[in-house]
């Protein structure tokens, strides 16, 4: 008796799906691990990738999970997103010296500021950064040879960070709120005992000072239009008026006319 093909294909079934399901899971796993194309990838206690002077004007979006250690300096890269990492857990260094960067969105290491040692973005294009671009960032960080203009809001940002000791005197002032600063490395300014953040609300005085001087001329100048205007007005009347016949003529012409008659 010939045996049901349906209980053969049955019988095959559980080494089979064994197979598929090993299949996926190295496959997953291989692809989890892939290294980038414009990257070269090594493994020597923990997983470092290389990306380096290949002109990427992005992040790689393919990136391992697992990488420990990320190197992107000497590319095009202008921009850092939100979460343009949050899928890296275990990076511990990010290397991002040498490139076009000239902005970063709040958030830009959200998912990494935790486990994260050391940051570089040396030699770059920022000028500013937001308030809270590095907030919980446990990182050494290089802010050095960027064109910084020295005001409140990075005089605010540098409070929160540990910036790398060998590389503090290099981040120096470009432009600042006051011209006697420029050329000078933030830290010793700040040291010095001053307070970007004063020249900020004295200029936000002077503005609003500024500001209500020329609302009080404006105010001002209608009034003394009104003024005039009025009393050119009050003139032409006064005039009109004197042109006008006098009551007392008109009497003593209404008495002769009654004599007459």
């Amino acid at each position: 008796m010939e045996a049901d093909p349906k209980c053969k294909l049955s019988n095959k079934s559980p080494s089979s799906f064994g197979s598929v399901r090993t299949y996926w899971l190295v496959f997953m796993i291989m692809g989890a691990n892939a290294c980038p194309k414009s990257c070269h990838c090594s493994d020597r206690s923990g997983l470092v990738v290389q990306c380096t002077g290949r002109n990427l004007e992005t992040i790689p979006s393919n990136l391992p999970e697992d990488t420990v250690v990320l190197l992107l300096s000497s590319n095009r890269i202008k921009h850092l997103p939100k979460e343009g990492f949050a899928d890296l857990r275990r990076l511990r260094e990010l290397h991002l010296s040498h490139n076009d960067i000239e902005s970063l969105e709040v958030g830009a290491f959200d998912g990494i500021a935790d486990g994260l040692r050391i940051l570089d973005l040396s030699n770059n294009h920022l000028s500013s950064l937001p308030k809270d671009t590095f907030t919980k960032l446990n990182a050494k960080v290089r802010l050095s040879n960027n064109p910084w203009h020295c005001e409140c809001s990075l005089q605010e940002v540098l409070r929160e960070l540990r910036l790398d000791p060998e590389t503090v005197n290099q981040v120096s002032c470009y432009t600042a709120v006051q011209e006697e600063y420029v050329g000078q490395p933030v830290i010793q300014v700040l040291d010095s005992g001053i307070n970007f953040c004063n020249f900020h609300q004295k200029t936000t005085d002077v503005a609003m000072f500024v500001a209500m001087f020329c609302w009080f001329s404006m105010v001002t100048a209608y009034i003394i239009y009104y003024i005039k205007h009025n009393q050119e007005d009050a003139r032409r009347h006064m005039e009109y008026l004197k042109s006008l016949p006098s009551i007392s003529n008109n009497s003593k012409d209404y008495d002769t006319a009654s004599s007459i008659f």
